[in-house]
């Protein structure tokens, strides 16, 4: 994987914390929606209640279904959901990004925040939260067609992600289970290396009928 891969401690690291993401997705789903409307773009500093000098005016929710001009997103469906089928998400991860995921997880850890004590780190460098570039697998899954419901998500962290990466999560259907739930095999690519691989099971029902 070359420079940016984690070192070996971390692997161990990594397939032992994967098992408690479950619930974390889907915090993470609710909490950068409710940081989009939260705070500002400026640093957060300890003991801050709010980042310093926060333009919320410039900050606006999402609508339900609405994406950005700058996420691109390529669906690999025809007809019925079926084995083979997939999604690919794509954004750029932005300072802004995860200044909002820390206010709004309370994951303050100055290796995400503080470019002086980063640079000391085995990383050389801020990196993005795990569980941040992780939401970008959520974010694919959305965009299936129903509506989707985690049931399980399991993970492996390959490498570190840094502010300005493009980062693509990739979801494809590995096996339907039956009952309308399928084995989803989920990765999150930067260039040409994983960052991200895992495997999701998720319940996907019909949408509501427009009333």
């Amino acid at each position: 994987m070359g420079n940016n891969s984690y070192p070996t401690p971390f692997n161990a690291w990594a397939e032992t914390s994967s098992h408690v993401l479950n619930t974390f997705l889907e915090a993470n789903r609710a909490a950068n929606k409710a940081a989009f409307s939260a705070f500002g773009s400026n640093s957060i500093r300890n003991g801050d209640s709010e980042p310093a000098g926060a333009d919320r005016s410039e900050e606006q929710l999402l609508e339900p279904g609405e994406d950005l001009v700058e996420w691109e997103t390529e669906r690999l469906i025809e007809g019925e959901l079926s084995v083979g089928d997939s999604v690919r998400f794509t954004k750029t991860i932005a300072q802004d990004d995860i200044r909002r995921f820390a206010a709004a997880s309370g994951d303050t850890n100055p290796i995400h925040l503080d470019d002086e004590f980063a640079e000391g780190t085995r990383f050389n460098g801020r990196i993005a939260h795990g569980i941040l570039v992780s939401g970008l697998i959520s974010a694919a899954l959305a965009r299936l067609p129903g509506s989707v419901v985690y049931l399980s998500q399991d993970l492996e962290f390959r490498a570190p992600v840094r502010i300005g990466d493009e980062v693509t999560a990739t979801v494809e259907i590995v096996e339907d289970l039956g009952g309308d739930q399928y084995r989803i095999q989920t990765t999150v690519m930067k260039d040409e290396d994983a960052v991200i691989e895992g495997e999701a099971v998720v319940l996907i029902d019909e949408p509501p009928a427009d009333e």
